[in-house]
């Protein structure tokens, strides 16, 4: 069967199953839609997940298994040239165990901010810097609870608010927020390890000469 499909897969795909089928991962288009329908329900090698875990994979594989299938096909690859299958169970609903989990989290964050905030302004000396200022601004000797000392206060809980853009489990804008940048810039290096190590392997290198 002649003709031309265009397959795109991203670079970490999430998968539920051992059992991985293109359309699982891939987009795929064609002008003659049976060739289209025929590769969508191909099936990677039963070896290629064995359980939960990330499985580099080359998209030479795909390609490969496709002109297998299907002899004369075309396949014009429009992503990435390796990918990640990231197998994970279904997750259950957290139940005790994972109440315990975020309180933790969200105790260890509360405090552990405090403890760096209070450390800069003890670095820093903020009661004797705002003490002087008063001083020379009013005339009066700060007694520790001025203006300064309460809209510093404020200031530093807006801040958190716009830094991490949420307030009540809402986002304040549509931007992603500088934790969630983190953990994409995270992911993304995590993907990148996981590929540049499996083509060092010895079995990836055979596959290259070949």
């Amino acid at each position: 069967m002649s003709g031309t499909v265009y397959l795109k897969i991203e670079k970490n795909v999430q998968i539920r199953s051992r059992s991985v089928y293109l359309k699982d991962i891939a987009q795929i288009v064609s002008d003659d839609s049976a060739l289209e329908n025929r590769i969508r329900v191909l099936k990677l090698p039963a070896d290629t997940v064995q359980g939960p875990g990330r499985y580099p994979v080359s998209v030479m594989t795909v390609i490969a298994l496709i002109q297998k299938e299907i002899p004369g096909v075309t396949v014009s690859n429009e992503g990435e040239t390796d990918f990640i299958l990231t197998f994970e169970k279904k997750k259950q609903p957290g139940g005790i165990l994972a109440w315990c989990k975020t309180v933790l989290v969200a105790f260890i964050a509360f405090f552990g901010a405090a403890f760096a905030i209070m450390t800069f302004n003890n670095d820093v000396d903020i009661p004797r810097l705002f003490g002087q200022l008063y001083e020379q601004f009013t005339g009066q000797v700060s007694d520790g609870f001025t203006i300064l000392e309460v809209t510093y206060s404020i200031g530093i809980g807006l801040g958190v608010l716009v830094f991490f853009n949420h307030f009540a489990g809402k986002k304040l804008t549509a931007d992603p927020t500088p934790l969630e940048v983190e953990m994409r810039s995270y992911e993304d290096q995590v993907d990148t390890t996981v590929l540049e190590a499996s083509r060092r392997t010895p079995e990836r290198k055979k596959e290259e000469k070949h």
